[in-house]
């Protein structure tokens, strides 16, 4: 029971004033602050501090409310839950030393004794039953609150054990405890913040010390971190510099120690001798989500049209430089949860196919409609304009709104998009690939779209136990889901850190890349 797939992995409100949770921590500037054109001040860094670039200003951070990567990216070194994950993607405990199934619909959690939050209290079993409590309560709009929708009851043993009784066996409820999300805050933090958007309190290796919109946001080393011997660095510099230029500026320079790089740019660093290149197979995957409440997106056949219209491979060539894979909705790096999506009828481009079914939709002639898509994302701008291209075989005439990242995140969560370029992760196991998403009751599912039919078959995947017997299922509902394609399914990356050289213990994996616990500068 201790080993399962992990994830990774995307958004609310931007914030826009200055944060900071601890009254105690160090308010210093920084001694040297890279500025979003790629620019610096004149002060050397200091040896322990790690400076990263962040390709969007965070959406707050607040984790059970927020799952944009800009803003998880820095939570994920302030918090912690009961379980997460080693290298090889097993389950192993966190604030947890230990758990057992009780039976079928039981399980129990031993906690760590002595951790302590940023505020100096320590935490016990009330901490976690409150924190579960919170991301179940649909007043707080958590996105993984479906995740949990079958937890009955929430009991704590003492100081140091919780309880978790849920209604029906769930094989995912493991795995859905390692989600980046799924953390342990207090309640008093929240009560007296009204929520953790700009007040951050965890447990984690790294404390908030300040947040200054639109440049940085600073973290300082948590001296009463449980875990010995990290982290290693004294503070990590999160600086917001949307423009992929500005990033490549600054890694060359050393402004900054890390950076994440498109494939075409990896060419224009490869031959620097002060820097890392580090590859890894991503668990995301691009998309085309679609209305499917709003005509004509909102006719099964318009859909696939739309699918067998799309050259997915020349998407993969042109904006992704090759590096990557052609995905389902379960990305290839899931192994064998994913289907061989290339084989599928509508992964094959087919233009006269495509035109005969918009004809039989009731649109010989095409139609008119509006592709939308974040202004600061070069991959999904460039995917726009490919799709507009292609699309105009069959007649549909596409025109494409660019958004700042800020609206693009209310127009994905307010649903009020035709069409809406993006990019997703599979995560730690294919059910939040097939349910969170797709599902009528998934958290994300932000498309409007519900099949009585596929949500009793990821119904049924989700109680399997016998891995068998859900990869069978899962099976069965992406070859479901492809033909009813309330998204169109597009690319899985390969991605790219820079790293700056002298810098040690950093090693990128596809369903983490932002560990910084054992980095450090030599």
């Amino acid at each position: 029971m201790k080993k399962y797939l992990f994830f990774f992995v995307t958004m609310l409100l931007t914030i826009v004033l200055v944060a900071c949770s601890n009254d105690d921590a160090d308010n210093s500037t920084e001694s040297s602050e890279p500025t979003t054109d790629g620019g610096t001040t004149t002060e050397t860094a200091t040896e322990s501090e790690l400076k990263i670039a962040n390709d969007q200003e965070p959406a707050g951070l607040d984790p059970h409310k927020v799952p944009a990567a800009s803003s998880s990216r820095i939570y994920s070194q302030i918090y912690e839950g009961l379980l997460t994950f080693d290298k090889d993607m097993n389950i192993i405990g966190s604030l947890a030393t230990e758990w057992n199934l009780e039976d079928d619909t039981t399980y129990t959690f031993k906690l760590k004794e002595g951790v302590k939050f940023h505020n100096g209290r320590e935490m016990t079993a009330e901490d976690v039953k409150y924190s579960f409590e919170r991301i179940m309560d649909e007043n707080t709009a958590s996105h993984i609150r479906s995740y949990f929708a079958d937890v009955a009851s929430i009991e704590t043993v003492g100081d140091y054990e919780v309880k978790f009784t849920l209604n029906k066996p769930q094989a995912t409820f493991l795995s859905n405890l390692t989600h980046g999300s799924a953390v342990v805050v207090p309640k008093e933090t929240v009560e007296a913040n009204g929520d953790l958007q700009q007040n951050a309190d965890g447990t984690g290796a790294f404390k908030l010390q300040q947040w200054v919109p639109d440049n940085n946001v600073t973290l300082v080393k948590n001296e009463d971190y449980h875990v010995e011997g990290e982290p290693k660095a004294a503070k990590l510099a999160f600086y917001t510099m949307t423009e992929e230029s500005a990033r490549l500026s600054a890694i060359r320079t050393g402004e900054i120690d890390f950076t994440t790089i498109s494939a075409k740019s990896t060419k224009l660093l490869e031959n620097n001798e002060d820097l890392s290149i580090i590859p890894y197979q991503s668990l995301e995957y691009s998309y085309v989500g679609f209305n499917n409440a709003k005509a004509p997106l909102d006719n099964e056949k318009v859909r696939q049209a739309l699918s067998l219209a799309t050259d997915r491979q020349e998407i993969l060539d042109i904006v992704w430089s090759g590096e990557g894979l052609i995905s389902g909705p379960v990305a290839p790096s899931m192994g064998d949860w994913s289907v061989d999506v290339e084989s599928l009828d509508l992964y094959k481009r087919n233009i006269e196919k495509a035109k005969a079914l918009l004809a039989e939709a009731g649109h010989p002639n095409g139609f008119d409609i509006t592709i939308t898509t974040a202004s600061s994302y070069p991959d999904m701008v460039d995917t726009a304009q490919l799709l507009q291209q292609q699309w105009k075989e069959i007649g549909v005439n596409a025109t494409i709104k660019q958004i700042e990242w800020g609206e693009y995140i209310d127009t994905w969560s307010n649903k009020t998009a035709d069409i809406l370029i993006g990019r997703n992760s599979s995560g730690i196991d294919p059910d939040r690939a097939l349910n969170y998403f797709f599902s009528s009751t998934g958290s994300a599912n932000v498309w409007n779209f519900a099949n009585a039919d596929y949500d009793s078959t990821v119904e049924k995947g989700l109680q399997a136990t016998d891995p068998a017997e859900r990869k069978a299922i899962y099976t069965e509902a992406q070859e479901m889901l492809i033909n009813l394609s309330p998204n169109l399914f597009l690319v899985s990356p390969k991605n790219y850190v820079a790293v700056r050289k002298g810098v040690t213990g950093y090693t990128p994996y596809p369903h983490n890349a932002s560990d910084f616990n054992s980095a450090q500068k030599e």
